[in-house]
């Protein structure tokens, strides 16, 4: 199935669950999700896969339910749909998400293991590959995307304060982040323009994160 845009009541549908986000509410209405959102979705990703996938890359939906085993929050169902285009995670991730605040596009490293981590900030302190770093993320934040990600208070033990990208360094997670509010573009084809434009402005900080971080060896978390 050929992209066509999100489903008309899509919006709607995500309004809805954030007000009464019970299973009786999911039950009535989880034909809409199905239709409008999950349906439009998988073939958003299907058809970018192709330019964005490796042979290694999973493209998957996330599932619409809510791991609340640890949780304080017990709703069960998620107030937005998202997706991914990845070869594992931390390691550069091509990110999609419709919901009510509309569309939201990000990518670059979003969860990193204790390995993957140690290799992201020695790759940070190394002055060709974390200049590198630095130049992308200061095009994307020129660019309009917002620079995100789990952060340190104080310096990781080991680098110094006054280290040039220390900025950087404090990053537990990285990632760029950038969303277009509901419009009537978002049940359209245009919407796979934009992602995909955005998709490619985000190349380059993925293709570092699989250089220079790469996959996780430990047991996912």
């Amino acid at each position: 199935m050929a992209f066509t845009g999100f489903g008309e009541h899509a919006i709607d549908f995500y309004d809805g669950l954030e007000a009464d986000n019970s299973k009786s509410y999911w039950e009535d209405n989880k034909h809409v999700y199905a239709a409008d959102v999950r349906a439009p979705m998988e073939a958003l990703l299907a058809e970018l896969s192709p330019e964005f996938a490796t042979e290694t890359s999973r493209v998957t939906v996330f599932r619409p339910f809510r791991d609340v085993r640890f949780a304080r929050d017990k709703t069960p169902y998620k107030t937005h749909c998202g997706g991914v285009i990845e070869p594992g995670r931390g390691a550069g991730a091509y990110y999609v998400e419709v919901g009510p605040a509309g569309l939201r596009v990000g990518g670059g490293c979003f969860h990193l293991q204790a390995d993957q981590l140690a290799r992201f900030r020695t790759a940070v302190a190394e002055d060709v590959h974390g200049k590198a770093l630095s130049d992308i993320v200061g095009r994307l934040s020129r660019g309009g995307w917002s620079i995100l990600g789990e952060e340190l208070k104080t310096k990781p033990r080991g680098y110094d304060a006054d280290h040039p990208r220390i900025g950087l360094l404090r990053h537990k997670s990285l990632y760029a982040a950038k969303v277009w509010e509901p419009d009537d573009a978002l049940h359209e084809r245009e919407t796979i323009n934009r992602v995909r434009k955005a998709f490619r402005a985000l190349r380059p900080i993925n293709e570092w994160a699989a250089d220079h971080v790469g996959v996780s060896e430990m047991p996912r978390r």
